[in-house]
């Protein structure tokens, strides 16, 4: 008999859950808009999502991915920045009136778990994968297992410093990769093009016509080969690169994973990673080099990664 398990992902605007097989395909799953400014709320829902996708199945565990700071031992929140969530018992609430074993994970980690077992990493022991949504997330696997530091809040690789002294930042710092390297900086660079007279005028002409740009504009731009959009794109994926020269010199990954809304553009955002890293990568030349790639599981990613996290996090117990 198969064995399921269940994932529960919780975003800034959504909750998507998923009743997951052991080879990481979905069986069913739901959404609903995530009541952010409500913690107590977040828990009755994800309970409740927990039973619906259970009921029928037998179900070896549940896990519960967040955007945020969860500990070592998979069970508190420390702090999670789009919801009011700060030293969250989540584990307990939901254990509490669920009876399946729990575990709470990084939204992040979740998705690069997922990659590493079932997409792109899926023939590697060493996977570095960079999530360029709003801003920008991070998940290690070094040697066929998750790194999450000795605090459990390691691999937050876009708070990684490329600029001393740049621009600031939301976690306190100056010049991390998420300023240079997420779909916030890309809208930036957007707007200082636009702000310029355009290449070819095009975003200039975009932004006066709809008040602004957005990222489905830019989007839109890049797709249909857009000079000044692409030269936005072909900036932030120059900043990309260079980070990952950084973290290969530490981490020695055989291949770079680019997941979240930015990487739909495939090539156009690769090519100047990977230009850009060869650029700075110390020692060129004397060791294999890594691949770069896009995430294959793209929005399933986190329900699949928590599921198959919280399956072999109740097996080995």
């Amino acid at each position: 008999m198969l064995v399921h398990a269940i994932g529960i992902d919780i975003g800034g605007t959504k909750i998507a859950g998923a009743l997951v097989t052991e080879s990481g395909a979905i069986v069913s799953e739901y959404r609903q808009p995530t009541p952010a400014g409500s913690p107590e709320e977040i828990v009755r829902l994800v309970i409740a999502m927990i039973e619906r996708l259970s009921a029928g199945h037998e179900v070896a565990a549940a896990g519960v991915a967040a955007a945020g700071f969860v500990d070592s031992g998979q069970s508190t929140v420390y702090y999670a920045p789009n919801i009011n969530w700060r030293n969250e018992p989540l584990q307990r609430l939901i254990s509490e009136r669920v009876a399946l074993p729990i575990t709470i994970d990084n939204d992040a980690n979740a998705a690069g778990w997922a990659e590493f077992r079932f997409g792109a990493g899926r023939t590697v022991t060493d996977m570095t994968m960079l999530t360029i949504g709003t801003g920008v997330g991070g998940a290690i696997v070094t040697q066929g297992g998750l790194f999450r530091g000795g605090f459990g809040t390691g691999a937050e690789l876009g708070h990684l410093r490329v600029v001393p002294d740049g621009l600031p930042c939301g976690c306190g710092a100056r010049g991390c990769i998420e300023q240079y390297g997420s779909g916030r900086a890309l809208l930036r660079m957007a707007n200082a093009i636009a702000d310029a007279g355009g290449i070819g005028l095009s975003l200039a002409e975009a932004r006066a016509a709809h008040g602004g740009l957005n990222g489905t504009i830019v989007g839109e731009f890049i797709a249909a080969g857009d000079p000044g959009a692409v030269h936005a794109l072909q900036e932030l994926g120059r900043w990309l690169g260079q980070a990952c020269a950084s973290l290969s010199a530490v981490l020695d990954p055989q291949l770079f994973v680019f997941g979240g809304g930015v990487a739909i553009a495939g090539d156009l955002l690769l090519d100047p990673v990977r230009e850009a890293y060869f650029q700075h990568l110390p020692a060129r030349g004397y060791h294999p080099e890594p691949a770069f790639v896009t995430a294959e599981l793209v929005n399933d990613a986190g329900v699949v990664g928590a599921a198959d996290l919280a399956r072999l996090h109740a097996t080995s117990r």
